[in-house]
């Protein structure tokens, strides 16, 4: 559609912003930061964790467990019978064979369920198993 402005014709097509490149752009962008992001595997469940003076930090901490007061065992917010506990170490360790155990136990929990998901790990082949504390 021609019309006139001022003496000159003027197209209205031409004066539209074309939105296209930059839906592409952004497009492109949000499917680089969904694949490049790291997910943060939480254990499920709040712990309240016993403190320790001589904590030290570990950064490839890719399979948490906690374990509740009630001793019930708590991985990828999923509670496991502790039977089934080294089959569910074994299947995240083989996604991730870099990463170390981290064990969340509550202060309230029993050293029988400590020792019992530990064993478990180390049944599974991951010797790294760290157990998680307030400094």
């Amino acid at each position: 559609m021609r019309r006139s402005h001022g003496g000159m014709e003027v197209d209205d097509e031409d004066n539209e912003i074309n939105l296209t490149p930059m839906l592409d752009v952004v497009f492109i962008m949000l499917i680089f930061f969904i694949v490049t992001a790291s997910f943060i595997k939480e254990a499920g469940i709040d712990v309240n964790r016993p403190d320790a003076p001589t904590s030290e930090r570990v950064e490839d901490a890719n399979i948490l467990i906690a374990i509740s007061p009630t001793d019930e065992i708590w991985i990828d917010r999923r509670l496991i019978d502790p039977r089934a506990v080294r089959a569910n170490i074994e299947r995240l360790h083989a996604e991730n064979p870099k990463g170390s155990v981290v064990i969340q136990a509550d202060k309230k929990s029993t050293n029988e369920m400590l020792v019992t998901v530990m064993d478990a790990s180390r049944a599974a082949g991951v010797y790294n198993v760290s157990i998680a504390a307030n400094q």
